[in-house]
């Protein structure tokens, strides 16, 4: 029978895991899909991670926290391990949203801070992918969505690192379409461009980047968490499933100016 087109962007039944879902961008697309159905999983370092899921399970939805630094590869078996029992061994969803950012110039970029960004934004965003694609191939499918940003086209300022794994996140994302897509998973890619979060406190801060930052953005705002929940809820269900391969901006026009 024909689905009715809201149907198509239903979750319910749907199995999530998100991580770095306690981060600014994170835990707006852990309610939208946790609203739209989907049981979901917050892995992430942040401690407040469990407070957002005990104040989402007084709102009625079923949403779980584990703790885990995903620089750390252990850790990140153990936590995609125990986010699949929580689920009863399935996972439909995974959004791969850690990041960090660290600003230097080139020249003096420490190597300590280029491993970690490293390590945290392209490397753990792979491991959890070959993770979840293992199990979503022998389910025959699922959605996977990397949160790239506009760096994943740009090189920025002062953020060789942040560039540098961001632009990976968008070539991985592209790679690991090309080998599942024929084999049931959809794997894409968000960009979000100048947002209002912890990783852009400098920015924001400075009023003369701001002025500069707004004259390449028509809609002369920051985005927010929100604008990410409708595209995640789109790219998540079944209404999204002849999209993949691709990364999607959402930057309130930058990259058309």
């Amino acid at each position: 029978m024909k689905k009715n087109i809201l149907e198509t962007f239903s979750l319910k039944g749907k199995k999530a895991i998100v991580v770095g879902g306690a981060g600014d961008l994170g835990i707006a697309m852990v309610e939208a899909i946790s609203e739209a159905g989907a049981q979901t999983v917050i892995i992430d370092y942040d401690k407040r991670a469990f407070e957002f899921s005990n104040k989402f399970k007084k709102n009625g939805l079923d949403v779980d926290a584990i703790q885990a630094d995903v620089s750390i590869k252990s850790q990140i078996d153990d936590s995609y391990a125990k986010a699949l029992e929580i689920l009863g061994g399935r996972v439909d969803i995974l959004i791969n949203s850690a990041g960090i950012q660290r600003r230097y110039s080139s020249e003096n970029f420490p190597d300590d801070e280029w491993s970690k960004v490293i390590a945290i934004n392209l490397d753990a965003t792979f491991h959890y992918c070959k993770l979840a694609g293992n199990t979503m191939l022998k389910q025959g499918g699922g959605k996977i969505i990397n949160i790239a940003s506009l760096m994943s086209f740009l090189g920025g300022i002062t953020i060789p690192a942040y560039a540098a794994s961001k632009g990976g996140v968008g070539q991985l994302t592209k790679a690991l379409s090309n080998d599942w897509a024929s084999r049931g998973i959809c794997v894409n890619g968000i960009a979000p461009g100048y947002m209002d979060t912890q990783l852009n406190t400098a920015l924001i801060n400075d009023k003369k980047r701001t002025e500069e930052v707004f004259m390449r953005v028509p809609m002369k705002r920051w985005g927010t968490g929100d604008d990410l929940k409708g595209l995640a809820v789109f790219l998540s269900s079944s209404a999204s499933d002849y999209i993949t391969g691709t990364i999607i901006p959402v930057d309130g026009g930058y990259l058309g100016r």
